[in-house]
């Protein structure tokens, strides 16, 4: 099987959806040979920060000699970005060669389970990234949950520690209505007598059901300081606590840390859209921040970056994207009161809020605000006229949705004809 069907085969898979479950995982793990008890495992879970801590522990681990692995979500561009061994995408070929191995697998589970519920995409991908994990003889690997935890497919490892990096008010529909109900999903991830490790700023309720989970099974907590204590190569405030929680995780699984090795992890590691710089005069930024609590953070980091950036004569535009599941109300409201103009445009995903939309939700939300935006229903055509919005001395981010950005990072020609996986 070559890259191209291998895509296919997963983007088919998007017509059966999203089901919660960890059956279908755990059969898919026995006809695979249990390849998640071949290394040892970290499991991240969380709202926001969860890609970026992912790759930040996995940079100190290789930096303290251990073959490390990763596994994170959404992709980007491809499919087997979602899948690093020491801090590398494994290529096309191989993403394919584990694709292969886990449709075999998922032709056993499926025949015995029945039409009605065949194997998922994410289901797929995640038993890909495990054989192909314990394919490559990794250590230790960093596990980014999909969404959720209990029920999620990540959730058949045995993992040592256990990593929380938010929590906010996000996919109520599956996970609770509260931060505490939405906490406690997250947290069944928490295995007895493990560590898990606490990103700092945590919402008081999903603090206390942290110690009332970690209390029920013998666990212990960590909670992660704000400052790094490191320099970073990765751009904003937000990435400054990641890399503290990250940290934090990687001496809770080494039980201590090199300093040099965790300096230099820091001074290499970035994170593809957060804060990826993609030009300058302007400088422009693309920021997968894709919920209210995702764009705060992007805002409270602007003010260094554009002190840093703008000429006199220079504005702050943003090109935002938001799909019809997020609180585009909050989110346009903060970017409207951050920036100097709007360009609202659309991406691929056939849950994106049309253009037309967000501007009249904008009219409606801060008429007080007169933020100058206007539509350009092209995402390419929208970052060229943001840069003109912005002069050559300004400063332009896009924003509001993975896909986006997603779209923004490949050539006109081909975005359309790709599209991200849902999760």
């Amino acid at each position: 099987m070559g890259p191209t069907e291998a895509e296919q085969r997963l983007l088919s898979l998007e017509l059966f959806g999203m089901r919660f479950g960890l059956e279908r995982m755990r059969r898919l793990m026995t006809a695979l040979g249990h390849p998640e008890r071949r290394f040892e495992s970290i499991h991240v879970v969380g709202t926001n920060g969860k890609s970026s801590t992912t790759r930040m522990i996995a940079a100190i681990l290789a930096g303290h000699g251990l073959r490390v692995g990763a596994y994170t979500s959404p992709h980007l561009i491809g499919f087997n970005e979602r899948i690093r061994v020491d801090e590398q995408d494994i290529t096309p070929q191989r993403f394919a060669d584990a694709i292969e191995r886990a449709l075999r697998a998922a032709d056993q589970v499926n025949r015995s389970s029945g039409a009605e519920d065949p194997v998922t995409q994410f289901e797929l991908l995640t038993a890909a990234a495990y054989s192909e994990l314990a394919a490559s003889q990794v250590q230790v690997a960093v596990i980014e949950a999909g969404l959720g935890g209990r029920y999620d497919a990540t959730n058949v490892i045995p993992s040592n520690v256990q990593v929380l990096t938010s929590v906010g008010l996000e996919h109520t529909r599956w996970l609770g209505p509260t931060v505490s109900a939405i906490a406690r999903e997250k947290l069944d991830v928490v295995k007895p007598g493990a560590t898990l490790v606490l990103g700092s700023g945590m919402h008081p309720d999903a603090l206390a059901v942290a110690y009332e989970v970690t209390a029920e099974r013998g666990a212990r907590v960590i909670q992660a300081e704000a400052d790094p204590h490191a320099e970073l190569a990765a751009l904003g405030s937000y990435q400054r606590r990641n890399f503290a929680l990250a940290r934090a995780a990687a001496g809770a699984f080494l039980g201590r840390l090199d300093e040099a090795a965790t300096s230099e992890a820091a001074a290499r590691v970035r994170v593809p859209g957060r804060l990826q710089e993609i030009d300058q005069r302007p400088l422009t930024l693309l920021d997968g921040a894709h919920n209210p609590d995702g764009v705060a953070a992007l805002i409270e980091s602007l003010p260094a970056i554009v002190a840093g950036h703008r000429d006199a004569g220079g504005r702050v535009v943003a090109v935002v994207s938001i799909l019809d599941d997020k609180d585009a109300a909050v989110m346009l409201r903060s970017l409207a009161c951050a920036c100097d103009a709007l360009v609202l445009t659309s991406s691929h995903n056939p849950r994106v809020l049309p253009p037309p939309t967000l501007s009249a939700l904008l009219d409606q939300l801060a008429p007080e605000l007169a933020t100058e935006h206007e539509v350009v229903p092209s995402a390419h055509a929208a970052l060229r006229r943001a840069r003109t919005l912005a002069g050559a001395g300004g400063v332009v981010i896009a924003t509001g949705s993975l896909y986006l950005v997603s779209e923004l990072l490949q050539d006109e020609s081909s975005a359309g004809r790709r599209r991200a996986s849902m999760l």
